[in-house]
């Protein structure tokens, strides 16, 4: 006996069998009733979802002699059992993706003059319509306008926005949904009791999510998951056969993470990455699993899990464990670490630091003040230190803060207890000690620096004012440009900002929104140094442009938007390609660059 996979065996033959597409359904059916039927129609939507098997029951209702009451096809005339057995003269379908081209349209529009023989109407079901060439949308567009009375135009697609807007003012559209994985988890259901094949719910739950909203999608992979477990699919067979990665890791992770067990979190991600799992593929998923327990907190969005009942239950149960607070936290984080993936270096060590961040959201703070985003177990790793170090008198000049002839730049110190000037130093009675100071060197960035995760690094540069909140002078982005740059050449001059300066001088500002203006870091680490000082930056540039309503966007470039840097060299020679008349002064000069 021939074997038929179950996405065939199991194709709906009316449209009371079709899944999750109740109101276009109705709509087609009450269409057959009424008699009213447009001359094109549009089915658009996802893969898999029913738009070629709805087309084939609505034209096989469109031509049955005697339909029933509710618009169904009687599969007893002429025109249904010529259907049924593959025969019909009136039913033509054709794949536009294997006959684009103009003569194929023109053969077809040839056979529309031709009137039915069995049946009221001529339907053309085109599949992948918008694989038509430009040619052939042309052609086909007049006899879509004005089609003979007997001809009837259903359209399939599921990219609705590559069809020509002509084409689509002529066509009735009917858009599909992705199916749910409620009803997909029905529809195995019963197809598991109808080929005897015995399931666990939580397994048919893992297809349907695997699927992603495609009925045929999900029939495949039941067969192959019935395949691989013989007629008893289990959740383990089929996460296994599928290599779908446990959902018992994510809720191990937040209950680990609820506890700041570190240790335990980064032996589970081993274990997970030598299982042959990306890293990136456990920060979504564990994404997804926190948004699935955020949704369970409420009775209200608790419809939006797309789970079976029994996770929908341990969803429930783990929300009661959550802060709210920890969930949107954990978010944060991990959306941050997804958009930093592609372009970071070193993967693995990403997302090991973004679930040490996770796992200590829920930490109290050692000292009472919080550590940023840091791991907070960094603060125990110097408090020794400071205790250690034996205080040294404060300067004897003030304004001067010298550590053994270095300037401040390389220590760390409390300027809380130095007198602000020198009339202060001489009515104080009593000069209080200077705090610890701890030289770092070469460095240059102190302890408080670390422990504050650099928010401190520029702190201690005055920071401009705004000259006059009234001036609103309008300003190109020539101008923009050059005030950057000489910013940039000010900004060099501070040891502080020498090496952000020299990052900064390859960025060119562009005005958005006038007077928005959008600044595009590489890297997530040269985006974090412009947001801190961006205050300070839209003052320079609103002082320099004499335009107090100038305001400052940033955000990381997009994989395109990065482009290499050139050489002395490489960027000469692209000059002279672009402008021949530099290229030929090169040439009769004999121009070579030093």
């Amino acid at each position: 006996m021939e074997y038929i996979v179950s996405a065939r065996k199991y194709r709906p033959m009316t449209f009371d069998s079709v899944v999750g597409q109740a109101a276009l359904t109705t709509t087609l059916k009450n269409a057959v009733k009424s008699g009213k039927l447009a001359h094109a129609y549009l089915f658009c939507g996802p893969r898999g979802v029913g738009k070629t098997t709805c087309a084939r029951i609505f034209a096989k209702a469109i031509n049955c002699m005697n339909p029933t009451d509710d618009g169904e096809a009687c599969n007893e005339c002429e025109s249904c059992q010529a259907f049924n057995e593959q025969r019909s003269y009136n039913i033509f379908e054709l794949d536009a993706a294997s006959n684009n081209s103009v003569d194929n349209i023109k053969s077809l529009m040839d056979q529309t003059r031709i009137p039915p023989q069995v049946g009221r109407y001529k339907v053309f079901i085109i599949d992948e319509v918008h694989m038509l060439s430009a040619a052939a949308f042309n052609a086909f567009l007049k006899t879509l306008e004005e089609p003979p009375a007997h001809v009837i135009f259903i359209l399939a697609t599921t990219e609705k926005h590559k069809i020509l807007p002509t084409i689509l003012s002529r066509c009735q559209i009917y858009d599909f949904e992705r199916m749910t994985v409620a009803n997909t988890v029905n529809h195995l259901k019963m197809v598991a009791e109808k080929e005897g094949i015995q399931y666990e719910e939580e397994a048919l739950a893992v297809i349907a999510e695997k699927a992603d909203g495609g009925m045929r999608d999900a029939l495949s992979i039941f067969d192959q998951t019935a395949s691989f477990s013989q007629g008893n699919i289990t959740y383990q067979k089929v996460i296994e056969d599928l290599n779908v990665l446990d959902a018992e890791n994510y809720f191990n992770i937040i209950n680990l993470a609820l506890e700041n067990k570190v240790p335990d979190i980064m032996v589970l991600l081993n274990n997970v990455i030598n299982k042959g799992f990306d890293g990136g593929l456990l920060i979504n998923g564990l994404a997804s699993h926190v948004r699935n327990v955020l949704m369970a907190k409420d009775p209200q969005t608790l419809p939006l899990l797309e789970v079976s009942e029994q996770q929908r239950q341990r969803y429930q149960q783990q929300a009661q464990n959550c802060p709210t607070p920890f969930l949107y936290k954990a978010l944060k984080l991990m959306n941050q670490c997804d958009v930093e993936y592609r372009q970071s270096s070193n993967k693995r060590l990403l997302v090991e630091l973004t679930l040490i961040q996770v796992a200590q959201i829920t930490q109290p703070d050692d000292d009472g003040v919080s550590a940023g985003r840091s791991p907070k177990r960094l603060k125990s790793l110097f408090r020794k230190l400071f205790q250690t170090v034996k205080p040294e008198p404060a300067a004897q000049v003030a304004g001067a803060k010298r550590v053994s002839g270095k300037t401040n730049e390389n220590v760390i110190s409390n300027d809380s207890n130095l007198p602000k000037d020198a009339n202060d130093a001489k009515d104080s009675k009593e000069v209080k000690p200077a705090q610890p100071k701890i030289t770092l060197g070469s460095l240059s960035m102190s302890f408080n620096n670390i422990l504050n995760d650099g928010k401190g690094t520029h702190s201690d540069i005055q920071e401009p004012e705004l000259k006059n909140k009234e001036e609103k002078k309008p300003f190109t982005e020539d101008e923009l440009l050059f005030q950057w740059r000489a910013m940039c050449k000010r900004m060099q001059g501070n040891d502080k900002f020498k090496g952000l300066a020299t990052r900064m001088r390859n960025i060119i500002p562009a005005i958005t929104t006038y007077p928005q203006v959008e600044i595009v870091a590489e890297n997530g680490i040269l985006l974090k140094e412009i947001e801190d000082i961006k205050r300070r930056i839209r003052i320079t540039l609103a002082n320099e442009l004499h335009n107090a309503d100038l305001t400052i966007t940033v955000r990381l470039a997009k994989q395109e938007e990065i482009k290499p840097m050139l050489r002395p060299n490489e960027l000469f020679d692209k000059i002279k390609k672009e402008n021949s008349a530099i290229a030929k002064l090169s040439e009769v000069l004999q121009l070579d660059l030093a």
